[in-house]
């Protein structure tokens, strides 16, 4: 008789920033899903801030995230490895807008930086940028709240997320490069792309609308299960017709900064199967 793979309690974490496509909304239903489904690893190809991967209740003994940004993927590495180096690096630290826009001004890419310094940089703007965004940032001001870069608040999520990566694996790989390298019969990918018609959200050349085709022909062909979760589009429902849909209501704050007390109803997918109809996942 052929043994579930074991499974084991962890407790939740918080988030240590505000991710744009957090899932805040769906984590509770998507968690849920995820931790029901019989798996030995478990591997999320987007995990920005780990909105869902943090929130599970359930861990298999192998964990991978990943993200093509090189700045989650640093800050990630450096909780992981450097948590008091880093923790120290960031006393001090107030919220400004000079702070805020000293450090937008500055290219990662073609700047000089210690990764100590890139992940305090990245963490600083993600927690006090307007609505998570990772491009097109804006300082976000909440006359009713204190200043959002508070260290003695941040630190004790500083800590439990430092203690939850403890033995997570870290890779910063295209995402198919990272789905190919770790399929295999008992995997879990919980995908979390960008939304259709919001490619351009993470900055040009992270994920093209090409890459939902790409990414639906090689989930087809996998060998562990996989969830997604995207947004409905008619064009959406084209390219993931052969895998299992599930729709969900849910809600979300509009995206643009002068509508950002609003708040529009609208449609998710989220997924998973096992035959030819229903393949190796689902999408929600």
């Amino acid at each position: 008789m052929k043994s579930s793979p074991k499974m084991s309690p962890v407790q939740p974490v918080r988030p240590v920033a505000p991710y744009i496509g957090g899932k805040r909304a769906l984590a509770k239903r998507l968690t849920a899903l995820i931790d029901a489904i019989p798996h030995d690893t478990y591997v999320e190809p987007f995990i920005g801030m780990g909105g869902i991967f943090l929130r599970r209740r359930m861990r298999p003994k192998a964990e991978v995230i990943n993200d093509i940004s090189l700045d989650v993927t640093t800050l990630f590495l450096i909780l992981q490895e450097h948590y008091g180096y880093f923790v120290d690096h960031l006393r001090f630290r107030i919220t400004g807008r000079a702070e805020f826009e000293r450090l937008a001004s500055i290219d990662p890419q073609r700047t000089r930086m210690t990764d100590l310094n890139r992940a305090a940089r990245f963490l600083y703007l993600q927690r006090t940028a307007f609505g998570g965004k990772v491009s097109g940032r804006h300082f976000g001001v909440d006359p009713r709240s204190a200043g959002r870069f508070n260290v003695s608040q941040l630190e004790p999520m500083l800590a439990d997320l430092h203690e939850r990566l403890a033995g997570v694996i870290i890779e910063c790989l295209p995402y198919a490069e990272l789905i190919a390298r770790y399929d295999r019969p008992g995997t879990l990918f919980y995908l979390d792309p960008p939304y259709f018609g919001c490619e351009r959200d993470y900055g040009a050349g992270v994920f093209d609308r090409a890459d939902f085709e790409t990414m639906a022909a090689q989930l087809a062909t996998i060998r562990g299960r996989f969830v997604l979760s995207i947004n409905d589009h008619p064009e959406i429902r084209r390219v993931f017709a052969g895998f299992h849909l599930i729709e969900v209501q849910t809600t979300r704050f509009d995206r643009d900064e002068e509508q950002a007390r609003g708040r529009a109803d609208h449609n998710q997918h989220r997924g998973s199967g096992a035959d030819r109809r229903q393949r190796s996942g689902m999408t929600l």
